[in-house]
Order: structure tokens, then sequence, then C-alpha cells
């Protein structure tokens, strides 16, 4: 029986095999759900989903619809126990992924696993660009911004500024490059330091609060808030997601 834990690893190698540059980031969330894996290749975001044979598809549904509004393209990757009926639980465009275990007494004693694509995925048509760019950090956010020579809005929120940046590719007709743009971000994220960027915008936003409060009591909450950012973070330690070759 194939599971979880040990169908990532094998599977990380097939991806980068098969797509070529990849990046994989684990464990997204995503409204309600959380994507096993958000690949990033050069133009495109897939969403993948693992149901190993220990697996049921209990949730799958639900998880679909939270695929669909963020990502480009979608996968499932299933053992063979849902292999023969996981089509009637997918969209038609969905990809599929058939994992099963090798005879380790076979002729790849090395590969426990084999990989099998099913079906290829297809372009999804539910996916919303204002829920595909909620994946990026505000600091990320802030890149695009530069690139499109656009005002800061640092007193405005993630909503947005998002919308603003919408706006201005809908306007410049240049989707397909926000979307590279968007992926290349994605490849060149940083895990060692963005908590310190991350840090050092709120800080600088707190910064500009405590500039223009008049009322003392208020000030100081606003002071005691800009240096637990700096505690937090520096005790903060993220682990450094798997890239692709």
């Amino acid at each position: 029986m194939t599971r979880d834990k040990d169908i990532r690893e094998p599977l990380f190698d097939f991806l980068e095999d098969t797509f070529g540059k990849v990046r994989i980031l684990e464990e997204k969330n995503m409204g309600k759900s959380r994507a096993d894996i958000v690949m990033v290749t050069p133009d495109l975001l897939y969403g993948i989903e693992i149901k190993s044979d220990a697996d049921t598809y209990t949730r799958l549904s639900g998880q679909v619809r939270d695929y669909d509004r963020y990502f480009d393209m979608n996968i499932v990757v299933v053992g063979t126990s849902h292999a023969h009926h996981i089509e009637e639980h997918v969209p038609e465009y969905w990809g599929i992924i058939t994992v099963e275990e090798n005879d380790p007494s076979g002729s790849s004693p090395d590969e426990p696993l084999d990989f099998y694509v099913l079906r290829r995925p297809r372009p999804n048509p539910k996916c919303r660009l204002e829920q595909k760019m909620s994946i990026l950090w505000r600091t990320e956010l802030m890149k695009i911004q530069t690139h499109y020579d656009m005002p800061k809005y640092k007193d405005k929120n993630r909503a947005f500024v998002v919308s603003k940046i919408i706006e201005k590719v809908s306007l410049k007709d240049a989707l397909g490059e926000l979307n590279s743009l968007i992926c290349d971000i994605l490849f060149d994220r940083d895990y060692n330091t963005i908590a310190r960027e991350i840090g050092e915008f709120r800080k600088s936003e707190l910064q500009k609060r405590i500039d223009i409060e008049t009322d003392p009591a208020l000030k100081l909450g606003l002071m005691l808030e800009r240096a637990s950012y700096k505690n937090n973070f520096k005790k903060k330690s993220r682990r450094r997601k798997r890239t692709g070759r």
C-alpha cells in the first residue's frame, strides 16, 4: 500500500524528469484546503494533490474547487487502488498520474515506485488571477509593482495592490508576461531571507503609524508591536523548499 510520505520524494524526481525546469513548493494553504504540492514551471503554476492508497475521496470535491481557483493546471497523483475510479472524481481537464509499487526483486530495485501519466493536464478554465497572486508575499508583489513602474501603495492592503496590478496588466495586454513574472519570482523565492524582508517591511509600516500617532497609549502599543516583529522573526525558521534541478 502506497502512502503519502513514501510517494513524495520519488514523485519530485519524476516531475523534474517529466517537466524539466521546475521548482517544488509544498503545503500551500488555499481557501479551506491545502495544496500538497505547488509546482512552478517557467510559465505556469501547477497544483498537485496526492491521494495515496491510504486516502479516501471524502474531501476531494472541496479540494478540487479550491485547486481550480488558484492554479493554471492541476494534477492528481493516485495509488493503484484509486486508478480505475479517479476519472469520475476530478474534472476532465485535470491531469492524472498513477503510482504503484515495484517488485523489489525485479529489474528496478532502486526505484520502489513506478509513475505513469494516465491523463495529461489541460488549462484550467476556472483559475482566478487574484487567487493565484495570493501565493505571493507582499514583498514579492512589490517586485511586480517595480517591474510595471507602479506606485508602492504602502498604505493599502494586499487585495487593493493585486487589483491594481491586474488592472495595469490588462491595460497593457500583458497577461502572459505577468504569468512568467510570477513564476520567475517563485523560482527565486529565498526562504532564508524572506522572514527578514517581511519583518523589515512590517516594521517600516508600523514606524509610519508611530510617527503620526498622537495618543501616547496607542503610540506605546505600536512601538511594542514593532519590537515584537523583530523578536518573532529572529526566532522563526523556515525549512528551505525543494528546488528542481
